[in-house]
């Protein structure tokens, strides 16, 4: 480790600490209604939208049809996207000629893109025409995050209000993250990113000669646009296969940087969204707190094992001057590799600049840890902050048992209702990602995609699930997932990580709403101090801890003690 290193990571987190509260403060507004910079731009098309749709949007929706509206929108997308995938060889824009992708690679892509997770079983470049890029995914990325930020604000509206019956008006929220949050910073990245040297055409490909007098095909298309939101929305998937380390989508140190500001911006931000419309500033910077907490350190660990350097590597001769390197751009080094991959991973972004499998045990088993502690750190585009909240009824939980009082969150009562929903939304990651991996590690077709035996193996499999289930999208590396045990499967872990866990959620927002608002008193337990950060971090530590321990020792701790004793597998 280097303080170079250091000060590159540093500076990252400095630029997400300022923009935070500017955008938070935008997106309450916007989100609320209010008028903006954008409202004379994309007001008309708003309004022409409601009408075009038959939506009043003075009419709020209780959490039941908020939740059916939600679930509706998401079916037409996965209907729309799975039909322009399976019809890509008659659909314009497709100067490469593919053919229609085959039915369980899309029913695969067309989950992965629906649930924000961008899960990727197939070669972007390879397999996509420009049209599936851009009508297909580059849509959903928009959308699928719009989602998101709409069940988020169902929720925040749950506790900014008393006694209320509804949480808002689900089709008026994603209209107005898509148009005012979304579009417009995107159109901003994009430029910025073409700037930088991102493709953005419809050419199929270029003709280039190498050094060596080699004819090399180079791939291009519409890649800045699709980059852009990728980030932004927390999606994740790349136009070309190798993700972020392929040069054409992020070609510079510079490119790098702004991947990982864009991934963080809008997530984190609406942390303090959520403090500015539930009138507690301070419970956002909580919220915002925990994160980097979790971000600091992760990032402080991959970076420590990886300089560190792989022994069985050194014993065979690699200097280990420069750390671990394999799997790694050396255009961004240790630091912004350990950086990307801990943000990425604390997110539900799922884009990568570096080979997961290729870090040293504990270096790969950050990423994965902290997509099994949920997703919330600070999480993806709107997911994110409603499980955080999800964590903090937990948190007041256990707080009131410590003090025998009923536990409240923001002036709201949190009771058996509230908690019999927030522990069916915590227990169906683990029921998902060590369910199906289990069944993978002894069915043989499964166990034959696995590129690695031993530890490594299974913690190829444990990932993929880790990833599908978190609704990340990144993968461990090694893993041969387009077959139609892994596609189906996976597919299933991406609608559970998704939608069993949002609509318990829009249940609790529900719940919450109806309840009165009640002023604090001296038995209340504060929600935005250090000790709260602590017990929330300690909470999420311990549900992460006692589910996934058990499966992360058989795979990357059992690796890592072997790289220490020299064994190979």
């Amino acid at each position: 480790m280097t303080i170079i290193g250091w000060l590159q990571i540093s500076l990252l987190f400095l630029a997400v600490l300022i923009v935070i509260k500017p955008l938070g403060l935008y997106m309450a507004e916007v989100l609320s209604g209010g008028r903006n910079v954008f409202s004379p731009i994309f007001g008309p098309v708003e309004r022409g939208l409601y009408a075009a749709a038959g939506v009043d949007p003075a009419k709020e929706q209780g959490w039941l049809a908020y939740t059916l509206s939600m679930l509706a929108f998401s079916m037409a997308g996965f209907v729309s996207l799975y039909a322009i995938l399976r019809c890509q060889a008659l659909l314009p824009l497709n100067p490469q000629r593919f053919g229609n992708v085959p039915p369980d690679l899309a029913f695969n892509t067309a989950v992965s893109f629906v649930t924000n997770t961008n899960w990727q079983n197939y070669g972007g470049e390879t397999t996509l025409s420009h049209f599936s890029q851009m009508a297909g995914l580059t849509v959903q990325n928009f959308v699928s995050a719009a989602s998101g930020i709409a069940i988020a604000l169902a929720v925040t509206r749950a506790f900014a209000r008393s006694a209320v019956s509804t949480v808002g008006n689900f089709w008026v929220d994603l209209t107005r993250a898509t148009l005012y949050v979304l579009l417009p910073i995107a159109v901003v990245v994009a430029l910025a990113f073409v700037a930088m040297g991102l493709p953005q055409t419809f050419r199929a490909s270029v003709e280039a000669t190498t050094l060596e007098g080699v004819r090399q095909t180079i791939a291009l298309g519409p890649v800045a646009s699709q980059e852009a939101i990728k980030q932004l929305g927390t999606n994740g998937g790349g136009f070309f296969n190798v993700n972020a380390a392929h040069p054409f989508e992020n070609p510079t140190a510079l490119s790098n940087y702004l991947n990982i500001l864009a991934m963080l911006s809008i997530s984190a931000a609406l942390l303090y969204t959520f403090g500015q419309l539930v009138g507690n500033r301070r419970q956002g910077w909580a919220f915002i707190a925990v994160t980097f907490a979790f971000l600091i350190v992760g990032v402080g660990v991959v970076y420590w094992a990886e300089a560190a350097g792989n022994q069985i590597l050194t014993a065979l001769g690699v200097d280990p001057a420069q750390g671990n390197m394999e799997g790694k751009e050396v255009r961004f080094g240790q630091a912004m590799t350990a950086l990307y991959a801990t943000v990425t991973t604390g997110l539900s972004d799922g884009g990568v600049n570096g080979m997961h499998g290729s870090f040293t045990g504990l270096g790969g088993l950050v990423p994965m840890f902290l997509i099994q502690l949920g997703e919330v750190l600070p999480g993806g585009a709107g997911s994110g902050l409603y499980g955080m909240i999800v964590f903090a009824i937990l948190a007041v939980f256990v707080a009131g048992l410590m003090v025998g009082r009923t536990p409240e969150l923001l002036g709201k009562k949190i009771e058996a209702r509230e908690m019999k929903y927030a522990m069916f939304a915590v227990l169906i990651l683990p029921l998902a990602i060590l369910g199906f991996t289990a069944i993978s590690a002894v069915l043989p077709s499964a166990v034959a995609s696995i590129g690695t035996v031993g530890p490594h193996g299974l913690s190829e499999i444990l990932y993929a699930f880790t990833s599908a289930a978190g609704n990340n999208g990144s993968a461990f590396g090694g893993l041969s997932g387009n077959t139609l045990w892994y596609n189906t499967t996976l597919g299933v872990a991406m609608l559970l990580g998704r939608f069993a866990y949002a609509v318990p959620v829009l249940a609790i927002a529900g719940s919450i709403a109806a309840k009165a608002r009640v002023p604090a008193s001296k038995g209340t337990f504060p929600t935005d101090t250090p000790l709260f950060v602590g017990l929330l971090i300690g909470t999420i530590l311990i549900l992460g801890g006692l589910q996934f321990f058990p499966a992360l020792a058989l795979g990357p701790i059992i690796e890592h003690f072997a790289m220490l004793a020299g064994q190979t597998f």
